[in-house]
């Protein structure tokens, strides 16, 4: 089910709509504040004190104006930015709404990160209030003695339905392109997390581009299991209410929980970050009931294909036959969908299903309304074949980091913006997911990219559930993509529930390697899912690992 293409056409022609005014926008057209629109997990408290399982679009303004009305009258005016610390997606989305409608900048920051990198982060940003709940709000006190300091540290529960008659005379804000509404923060998986900010329009000109292309215009139930305070958690609620696609927000993103989420609410497409998928698919799907899916999208790094096809068993979609009619067929297709904090939007999206060619590591072609080049080290772009630094132009870009300048212009290079990715593309112009510079290995036999190196052992090895793959050198010694230290390389595997344990690790590893010429690893050893440690959005954090994967690795040295 699509959206009329005379809804189409009149959500186009809105100019003045942007991620800062959709909430206020639907009313324009057409849409009836009874409609119930966001389906909610309990994880919100709403200012009359209940947990709402689903609000209608009357209500949900109703919220929106109420914090606002909180927000107006602690102090907070257009261009202040309000740290927003939680893990809940709802938390973020009604306080992002409701600051963006004064014209304020909703800074999110996942309550997950670490207490004293949060600190850092936010001190940097010198926000106006922050607003958070139990257990966080004590030790967020302690930034009343930053300076500046916040006007305020509140709690969710200081909202009151009081709080709505201290709307600002003129409300909403009236928004131009330019204006911020959002900052949000990278995984820091290399240290303390960039802040990049968005705009009225760079938060959702990839949704309006796919909207012109008649792509992305599903009416039909979406399930968001994505980090609340990351960008495609909030552009994927606000999108669906454009729409009008019913919304279901889930904080909880485990793979067991998304899968009791799944067969509760029944949605025809689940958004989730790779690592969430890798969890639903280690679990076991035979009595699992996915037959409402048609689509799993996941955001963020590519996800491993022997993880894809798993899910692509499950549930059915929707295809055009030969008769030109429309047919389901068994399976649902799985978008994995490439992008990042500063992108905005997915740049690249690959479809796997049943009987296509599903090609691991592959990340598809640039969209319409983005560019993507492979960079040499001077700023070159490179011919097919040839690995380099993913460079990206798109309007959908972050303008910025935050208080951040000197990171943001060193991340440019060759006049193209550069995500932290290592890449190579076919004539065709569709790119290859290799490895984050940071997570290259530069060996005696050559570069290991450890991301691709992962992908390989899990197609060749089922019994083996994940894996991790780290170079370990002397203290001082930088073997990255931009260094020129030599490691070792070590390979750190989880094995699923009932596989027995190789005799030796390291000589199973490398037979696989072999067998495609890749280079061995100098010892691999079997590990427990505890010891991996993942960053906010679930991501490995390699740096960490290698901090620790010496203690592990000792048999091998």
């Amino acid at each position: 089910m699509l959206i009329s293409d005379e809804l189409r056409r009149k959500i186009l022609a809105d100019r003045s709509l942007g991620a800062g005014n959709v909430v206020h926008r639907l009313p324009e057209y057409g849409r009836s504040l009874d409609e119930q629109v966001l389906w909610l997990d309990g994880t919100w408290q709403s200012p009359a004190g209940d947990y709402p399982e689903v609000l209608t679009l009357g209500e949900l303004h109703e919220v929106v104006e109420t914090y606002a009305g909180f927000y107006h009258q602690a102090g907070v005016r257009a261009k202040d930015a309000v740290a927003i610390v939680s893990t809940s997606i709802t938390d973020f989305a009604v306080n992002l709404m409701a600051l963006t409608s004064l014209g304020a900048v909703a800074s999110l920051v996942s309550a997950h990160m670490p207490a004293e990198v949060r600190r850092e982060y936010i001190r940097r940003q010198q926000v106006t209030g922050i607003m958070t709940r139990e257990p966080w709000h004590k030790g967020l006190l302690t930034h009343v003695d930053d300076d500046p300091g916040p006007k305020f540290v509140a709690m969710q529960s200081d909202v009151t339905p009081a709080h709505r008659a201290h709307l600002p005379a003129k409300f909403p804000f009236r928004h131009t392109r330019v204006d911020p509404i959002l900052i949000s923060h990278s995984s820091g998986t290399t240290g303390i997390p960039k802040s990049a900010y968005h705009t009225h329009e760079t938060l959702f000109h990839g949704a309006l581009s796919r909207l012109s292309d008649g792509q992305d215009c599903s009416t039909r139930k979406r399930l968001l299991a994505l980090p609340g305070h990351h960008v495609s958690a909030m552009s994927n609620t606000l999108l669906g209410l454009l729409l009008g696609a019913p919304v279901v927000h889930y904080t909880d993103p485990s793979g067991k929980a998304v899968l009791d989420g799944i067969e509760k609410h029944r949605p025809a497409i689940v958004f989730g970050f790779t690592h969430t998928f890798a969890e639903m698919a280690a679990e076991d799907l035979t009595d699992r009931d996915l037959s409402s899916v048609a689509a799993f999208y996941a955001s963020g790094d590519a996800a491993h294909l022997v993880h894809i096809k798993k899910l692509l068993a499950k549930g059915r979609s929707p295809y055009t036959g030969r008769d030109l009619k429309q047919h389901i067929m068994p399976g649902a297709i799985f978008i994995d969908m490439f992008g990042s904090t500063e992108m905005g939007y997915v740049l690249f999206d690959y479809v796997h299903r049943i009987g296509g060619e599903n090609v691991g590591r592959c990340i598809g072609r640039p969209m319409r309304f983005a560019e993507a080049v492979a960079l040499s080290e001077d700023g070159e772009v490179l011919p097919p074949g040839e690995v380099g630094r993913l460079g990206v132009r798109s309007k959908s870009l972050t303008p910025g980091f935050w208080n951040d300048n000197v990171r943001w212009h060193q991340q440019w290079l060759g006049g193209y913006f550069l995500t932290g990715d290592l890449v190579y593309r076919d004539p065709g112009n569709t790119f290859y997911h290799l490895d984050r510079t940071s997570d290259a290995i530069r060996s005696k036999d050559g570069w290991v990219f450890s991301a691709y190196t992962e992908e390989l052992l899990l197609s060749e090895y089922a019994e083996i559930h994940d894996v991790t793959v780290v170079g370990l050198a002397d203290e001082g010694v930088r073997f990255g993509w931009e260094d020129e230290g030599v490691a070792e390389t070590y390979a750190l595997v989880t094995l699923t529930a009932d596989a027995p344990s190789p005799e030796d690790p390291t000589a199973w590893i490398n037979a696989a390697l072999a067998k495609h010429g890749l280079p061995e690893v100098a010892g691999a050893v079997i590990v427990s899912d505890d010891k991996i440690p993942v960053g906010i959005t679930g991501k490995v954090l390699k740096r960490i690992v290698r901090e620790q994967a010496g203690a592990l690795v000792e048999g091998c040295r």
